[in-house]
């Protein structure tokens, strides 16, 4: 049996995954790697294929696309019973669009440069949050590996998502979230950690396992990926002209130096509407559903490939 399985996203990076295929498998040939691959052909299919892979023994998984891959895939290793998720080796092949999770690790943007060394590259423990939310009447529950949120960072996802918009990088995203602001009314909740509650009408509200989002913004500057902690950051209501003028905080990760932000730590967050309108939740950058919904960690979960 080939010692790799490898999951292709050809949509991720707008198609990009499809055009660069050929001279990623001309570089795996030339490396000598024994590798089965397979394309996911729709959303979900990822997930699924990981499962089956495991089943079928495999132990090294590489996924080549971007968040929203890696989001599926990490999903997969963790909701399989056939192997303890921690004793899989899992890889990233970054081809996609946002790329934030790699931040947190130094791994190299272009393929081309990270493909020849992940192969003897070193591996890590991450943990992976577990976030149970509604949605169409029934609860659910979804495992994330970089970063949650909810307010107006989910109302921004659920807004390109329902009209199909995907960014084709991090300009075109930050153009939605400006554009978003402006239909946006900071969302009436209540937060509950650590055996304390905050009640306010809150701009947004992040949870994090990895620092970055939305294109390299630090929303979370605090979270360590594997400490057994999420990290909390609560913005309470901003006035629409400061979000805009704290734009540079969001990438310079000193969002925790504005007066109305409070950053935190906890094993565990629950986040409730307090007014009939609802508070939406994302996570990886997919849209979820609303709460109320909790988040928890599972320490050590995956076993991340990472450079030396």
């Amino acid at each position: 049996m080939p010692n790799w399985f490898i999951i292709a996203n050809p949509a991720a990076g707008g198609g990009l995954v499809k055009k660069v295929w050929p001279a990623i498998e001309a570089e795996l040939q030339k490396l000598q790697i024994q590798y089965v691959s397979n394309f996911t052909i729709g959303p979900g299919h990822a997930t699924t294929m990981v499962q089956e892979a495991l089943t079928a023994g495999y132990r090294h998984i590489i996924a080549v696309g971007g968040d929203g891959t890696n989001h599926e895939v990490i999903n997969g290793i963790m909701l399989q019973k056939n192997v303890p998720s921690a004793e899989v080796n899992y890889g990233l092949l970054p081809v996609g669009t946002g790329n934030d999770w790699i931040r947190t690790y130094g791994i190299p943007r272009d393929w081309r440069e990270w493909l020849p060394q992940l192969f003897a590259a070193p591996s890590r423990l991450q943990d992976v949050g577990l976030a149970s939310f509604w949605t169409g009447g029934q609860k659910s529950e979804r495992f994330f590996t970089n970063v949650a949120g909810l307010c107006y960072d989910a109302f921004v996802v659920k807004t390109m998502a329902d009209q199909q918009i995907k960014p084709s990088n991090r300009f075109v995203y930050l153009w939605w979230i400006l554009k978003c602001l402006f239909r946006f009314q900071p969302t009436p909740c209540k937060i509950s950690f650590d055996g304390q509650s905050i009640q306010e009408s809150c701009y947004t509200i992040n949870i994090g396992i990895c620092k970055y989002s939305g294109g390299g913004m630090q929303f979370v500057p605090q979270a360590i990926p594997d400490d057994g902690l999420l990290g909390l950051t609560i913005a309470r209501k901003i006035p629409k002209w400061d979000v805009i003028l704290s734009t540079p905080r969001f990438y310079a990760g000193t969002i925790g130096g504005h007066p109305k932000v409070t950053l935190h730590q906890s094993k565990s967050v629950l986040v409730e509407s307090t007014s009939e309108h609802p508070v939406y939740v994302e996570a990886d950058g997919e849209f979820l559903g609303e709460c109320p919904a909790e988040f928890t960690i599972v320490e050590n979960a995956i076993r991340v490939i990472v450079p030396f």
